[in-house]
């Protein structure tokens, strides 16, 4: 039997003192078991931690790094980046290969794109995509990102969107 929990998502202060972590700074985080089965997340400051009730251990920790997250990126409605990803449909070869995914990616969270099926052909993985308001079909190859590419394609994405 699987089990859904939903834990919350980092935050970005101290849960203990309301203090807001600042960028690089070292925190904890704490799950406690809660009745019923579920999880509780607390964030600590390194002060909270070393300060903290260790007569009530939690059920797993662990210590990280506050990063303050990247601002997202909604440059221009929607419609642009549908655009952009069709200009690039149309041009031979794979220049922006990536970015055509990136951009398929974002219109498919948006729901402008559903996703329909995925494909093996001549040993590349192809998305296919239907256009929720006109039907269309879009057949988007799979570049094969890895992880560290992905923020310099959602960069150079956002650079095309922004017209610079």
């Amino acid at each position: 039997m699987a089990n859904d929990w939903e834990i919350k998502s980092r935050g970005d202060k101290c849960g203990v003192t309301g203090r807001a972590f600042e960028d690089g700074e070292i925190f904890y985080t704490l799950l406690f078991r809660e009745r019923g089965g579920g999880f509780r997340r607390e964030d600590f400051s390194e002060d909270a931690w070393r300060q903290r009730d260790i007569q009530k251990p939690p059920f797993s920790f662990w210590k990280t790094k506050f990063e303050v997250p990247p601002p997202l990126f909604e440059a221009l409605p929607k419609q642009t980046a549908e655009d952009l990803l069709r200009q690039f449909l149309q041009e031979p070869g794979d220049t922006h290969a990536n970015a055509r995914y990136i951009l398929a990616l974002m219109l498919e969270r948006k729901r402008t794109l559903k996703p329909i099926e995925t494909k093996e052909a001549d040993g590349q993985r192809l998305l296919i995509y239907e256009h929720r308001a006109t039907g269309e079909v879009f057949v988007i190859p799979d570049p094969q990102l890895r992880l560290d590419q992905i923020e310099a394609v959602q960069t150079e994405v956002a650079q095309l969107l922004a017209g610079t």
